[in-house]
């Protein structure tokens, strides 16, 4: 598995284990909870295999050519490793109420099939080729679908920490 995707792997399965159902639906207000925050990225990943997929069938690559504030963007994300917050989630991505359970088991599944969806991508496409279009970034190419998927983990990992250490307050109260 691609180093960025390993480390994303190792890092929810750490930031989940031993957590209840209580702890992953205790809700902060409005915002969403830990098991929220998972399938949204359990849904980006699945996004990036039909993605990938659809370029592999298709027998070519997706992307377009970006714009200069796409390029702005993915340089800032991709390449600097900054996620910005308060970015509204494409509607692709916004949890549905999946089980905790369910999206807690299968997150890991759907991280191998993104890591093995890209490297057939890149081995068909090369490395450096724009393959499929983000829907904020614009174009990316697979080693920039990598590396966006553990900046955007790892600003999630962030949330997910905090909601665990206050649902656990919280639920002991």
């Amino acid at each position: 598995m691609n180093s960025h995707l390993e480390r994303l792997q190792a890092a929810l399965t750490l930031a989940t284990v031993d957590m209840t159902t209580a702890e992953l639906t205790w809700r902060p207000g409005d915002k969403w909870n830990a098991a929220e925050v998972l399938e949204h990225l359990y849904l980006s990943y699945r996004g990036t295999v039909k993605g990938m997929e659809r370029c592999l069938h298709e027998g070519k690559p997706l992307a377009r050519t970006p714009t200069l504030r796409e390029r702005f963007f993915t340089t800032v994300v991709v390449g600097l490793g900054y996620m910005p917050s308060g970015r509204k989630s494409p509607q692709v991505a916004v949890p549905r109420g999946t089980p905790p359970e369910q999206v807690s088991k299968d997150i890991a599944v759907q991280i191998a099939a993104m890591d093995d969806a890209i490297q057939r991508c890149e081995a068909k496409f090369g490395p450096r080729t724009p393959v499929l279009d983000h829907p904020i970034l614009g174009p990316l190419n697979p080693c920039q679908w990598r590396k966006l998927h553990w900046v955007h983990g790892r600003h999630h990992l962030k949330q997910i920490r905090k909601l665990r250490a206050a649902g656990k307050m919280a639920l002991s109260e």
